[in-house]
């Protein structure tokens, strides 16, 4: 049969990426932590799945057992080795890789007794849950994916993966946390615990090496992504060329994401450069020659890209979106606008003056809310996993 993205939103490859994975038992002392997400390659590497990986490196390294990667819609040609060294974080044992198509049941990987299972959506959860039995599955829950599909058959399927009572979760933020406990999910709040992200100095820095003749300015574009809201976000950049928020002779625009089309703003004046599928050291030595980012997020959640803005000393604007009013708490270099043209061009008004103002951004650089270390931000969650 052919393959079918999980990325296309229609209930027939939902109810295929929601299929049991397919193990086959063995027999084996050593203990093992999975993790089980889409895929790990280039494209797909981003905060989300990083924090995956290292959720499951430090419970791994706590119990004194193995890692594995379980991927479900392509093999790991990627390794992550690297990754978790620049966060200092070394394995006693080489990681391990096994792909689990979900696409087709006539592979199967092993698994033996007392695997632990670390899911980073509802749908990789639904299929561990389906065959690992009474085997712990630790829900990995980076948003309020329900808010990710319009009312239908998807929503339900996820809400009724978000309202297992017989799951537990780990957050990724205390909004989201809270955000979730207030829309019903009273399970998440029993059953749960959240933590913050971390943006380590060694990644995450002002690059002043890079001599630059223009500011530059940064839109995360993923259009395929609709709760990043790609075309409204054109609408508030081409508002802001048109009404001299944005002078172009004095801001260079780069556009970072993936499947981005080539568009141009002010009536084809500027040309947007287009940068996709960046590695993680290409994306974060990036983000320190940014001045001013825009990324929009139609969820609770902070999301990374205004994060990892803000911890490489540039100024972001985002969006408010139900609890998430402000974000002063991360970084006061973060500004957020209501989500219509004139608050967020009053946004972006707020956001150039504070790119510019190398003294007031620099200060608020250094007094920033941010974690710096992944050790210490998650090891709670790590020593609650590992008992």
């Amino acid at each position: 049969m052919a393959t079918i993205k999980i990325n296309e939103t229609s209930t027939e490859a939902y109810l295929l990426a929601t299929r049991p994975i397919v193990l086959r038992k063995v027999a084996a002392a050593r203990r093992r932590v999975n993790v089980v997400t889409d895929s790990v390659n280039a494209g797909s590497f981003y905060g989300g799945v990083g924090t995956a990986i290292l959720l499951a490196a430090l419970v791994a390294r706590a119990t004194g057992a193995a890692l594995r990667v379980i991927t479900r819609s392509e093999s790991a040609r990627a390794r992550l080795d690297g990754f978790l060294l620049t966060y200092g974080i070394e394995l006693p044992e080489p990681i391990e890789y096994a792909f689990s198509p979900f696409y087709d049941e006539r592979v199967a990987i092993d698994a033996h007794e007392g695997e632990k299972y670390i899911t980073t959506s509802w749908w990789t959860t639904r299929s561990v849950s389906g065959s690992v039995g009474s085997e712990p599955v630790v829900y990995l829950l980076q948003e309020d994916e329900r808010m990710f599909y319009e009312a239908g058959g998807e929503q339900d399927m996820c809400s009724e993966v978000l309202a297992d009572e017989k799951l537990a979760f780990v957050v990724n933020s205390e909004l989201l946390f809270e955000h979730l406990i207030q829309s019903g999910l009273g399970n998440v709040g029993r059953n749960g615990t959240w933590f913050e992200p971390a943006f380590p100095p060694s990644l995450f820095a002002r690059n002043t090496a890079v001599e630059k003749t223009k500011h530059t300015l940064m839109f995360y574009a993923r259009p395929k992504n609709v709760r990043n809201l790609f075309y409204f976000g054109l609408e508030v950049l081409e508002a802001s060329f048109a009404r001299g928020v944005i002078d172009r002779d004095a801001w260079s625009v780069v556009f970072v994401g993936k499947d981005i089309p080539k568009v141009s703003l002010n009536s084809g004046a500027v040309h947007p450069v287009l940068m996709e599928n960046l590695s993680w050291t290409d994306y974060a030595a990036l983000l320190g020659t940014v001045d001013l980012g825009l990324s929009l997020m139609y969820t609770p959640h902070p999301s990374y890209p205004p994060l990892d803005l803000a911890a490489s000393g540039a100024v972001c604007v985002t969006n408010r979106f139900a609890n998430k009013r402000d974000l002063g708490n991360y970084s006061k270099n973060i500004i957020c606008g209501d989500l219509d043209v004139e608050s967020m061009l009053d946004a972006m008004r707020k956001g150039v003056a504070l790119a510019l103002d190398q003294k007031t951004r620099r200060a608020n650089h250094a007094s920033n809310g941010l974690g710096t270390d992944w050790l210490q931000s998650l090891a709670e969650v790590v020593k609650r996993l590992s008992q």
